[in-house]
């Protein structure tokens, strides 16, 4: 699963780095930790408009919703049942690359959960990733309002997240060579695990680990 992420790069290095354009700069704002259950604008690019960087919602409202609540239970879409589950099955050819350079995690210490240790997991050099993403546009029947919304496709953890997540879960983290693949609609199923990227996990009391 993936609820707390970040993307603390600034601007200049986002656009660099995936070859587009911030669509609104006064959205943009880097951040060392993004709650997903504030269901934050983050910045993302779609497979409709990949010279853009735009920002939409996490927490994805399918077309057919009769309301936002179910945006609490769409942060994240499961590889593996996102082709049967009506919140996500329209979406899975919606594509987007949603921009990042670490997630956290934290792993109990005992059975109940009440002690913790806190974990960035990123890559080499901290350098800025996408997750694999899906997204959809819903319009409020009362006011006409326009949301963009999406979710963060997850799949089994790698033997790194396995470490750390007690129901050992992961978002894909697409490898850069495989994110145009992924924007083109390339068969979801190829990015489930053991599809990873390498990662490096760092106890946030401690020194960067390879786990």
């Amino acid at each position: 699963m993936c609820f707390h992420s970040k993307q603390s790069k600034d601007a200049q290095k986002v656009e660099k780095r995936f070859n587009a354009k911030i669509e609104n700069l006064d959205l943009f704002h880097p951040s060392e930790h993004i709650n997903s259950f504030t269901f934050p604008k983050t910045p993302i690019i779609t497979n409709e408009k990949q010279a853009i960087i735009q920002h939409f919602n996490w927490g994805l409202i399918p077309s057919w919703s009769e309301d936002i609540d179910i945006r609490k239970l769409t942060l994240n879409a499961r590889i593996e049942t996102i082709k049967e589950k009506p919140s996500f099955k329209n979406s899975v050819n919606k594509r987007c690359l949603i921009i990042a350079d670490g997630f956290y995690e934290w792993k109990w210490l005992d059975a109940h959960g009440k002690k913790k240790e806190k974990y960035l997991i990123s890559i080499a050099n901290n350098e800025l990733y996408a997750y694999g993403g899906i997204y959809s546009e819903w319009v409020d029947k009362l006011t006409g309002e326009i949301l963009n919304t999406y979710s963060i496709v997850t799949t089994e953890a790698n033997p790194i997240v396995a470490e750390i997540h007690k129901k050992k879960r992961m978002p894909i983290i697409l490898k850069k060579e495989d994110e145009n693949n992924w924007l083109k609609g390339q068969e979801i199923n190829d990015f489930a695990f053991p599809y990873s990227c390498d990662l490096i996990a760092t106890n946030l009391e401690g020194t960067p680990t390879l786990l």
